[in-house]
């Protein structure tokens, strides 16, 4: 399961901003992610009814990890350093080649040319 949340939440959110992070975030939300759906999972399988207190309450507590995970990429997203505001300002040079005038009109006088 722990997998399957590092790699769900690296295709959602991004593995840039998975970089950007501390590993203790990453480590202490996708554990605790995972803790929290497997034993949903036993609640729910357990009892009779998958429905059951313990079940809800570990959605709840999913749902709440998810919005927590969701709340730290943002902040990620938004307190990033754009790595493209310096190719922006560089100066950019441009190579000027003249034209290539085919062999055959090279050699005609200069009033000799027809549109």
């Amino acid at each position: 399961m722990l997998i399957a949340v590092l790699i769900g939440w690296s295709q959602i959110g991004g593995q840039g901003h998975l970089d950007l992070m501390p590993w203790y975030d990453k480590f202490i939300l996708s554990v605790s992610l995972s803790l929290v759906v497997v034993m949903g999972t036993v609640a729910a399988v357990r009892q009779e009814r998958g429905w059951n207190g313990k079940s809800i309450t570990c959605l709840i507590g999913s749902l709440l990890i998810v919005a927590g995970m969701a709340a730290i990429t943002y902040y990620y997203h938004v307190h990033e350093e754009d790595e493209d505001d310096d190719a922006d300002t560089a100066t950019h040079a441009l190579l000027v080649r003249p034209a290539l005038v085919p062999p055959v009109l090279a050699h005609r006088p200069p009033g000799s040319f027809r549109a």
